[in-house]
């Protein structure tokens, strides 16, 4: 039996992978880490992507636009609770565009969902998003933590 220190670490491991395989642009590594039924409320539309290969669709358009990607989390939090837990964070994709340009990115609210699967955790949703302001209807995105 694990304890709730070994799951909390074992989640950042998952969630780590997310950075490792994004800065690879390694749809496989992320692959591993997404439930197959994996629910994403991303900031591109359409408002939900359902399931693995939706997900990975949003990366892959990601890494057609990037030539390098470098993606950031900032104060993540955990809770654990046996088979399932969540956590939120800051999150920031940033690296060179494929016409050579660098962007710092810019910061996003993240929170994710995760289930133990045959004794592995897996990320069963997650979701992005960035302030709104309400008069304009445009996102801030030039906020940071």
């Amino acid at each position: 039996m694990t304890t709730r220190q070994d799951d909390e670490a074992q989640i950042r491991q998952v969630l780590d992978g997310i950075v490792d395989g994004l800065r690879a642009k390694d749809l496989d590594a992320l692959r591993r880490l997404y439930a197959d039924d994996v629910v994403s409320f991303d900031v591109e539309p359409p408002l939900q992507h359902v399931g693995v290969d939706a997900k990975l669709a949003n990366w892959a358009r990601v890494f057609a636009v990037f030539a390098e990607v470098g993606y950031e989390f900032r104060d993540l939090v955990l809770a654990v609770d046996g088979t399932v837990a969540f956590g939120h964070a800051f999150g920031r994709l940033s690296g060179t565009l494929q016409d050579g340009s660098v962007t710092s990115g810019m910061w996003v609210r993240a929170t994710f969902g995760l289930r133990r699967v045959g004794g592995t955790w897996l990320i069963a949703h997650d979701q992005v998003s960035v302030p709104l302001d309400l008069r304009s209807g445009r996102g801030l995105t030039d906020l940071e933590p």
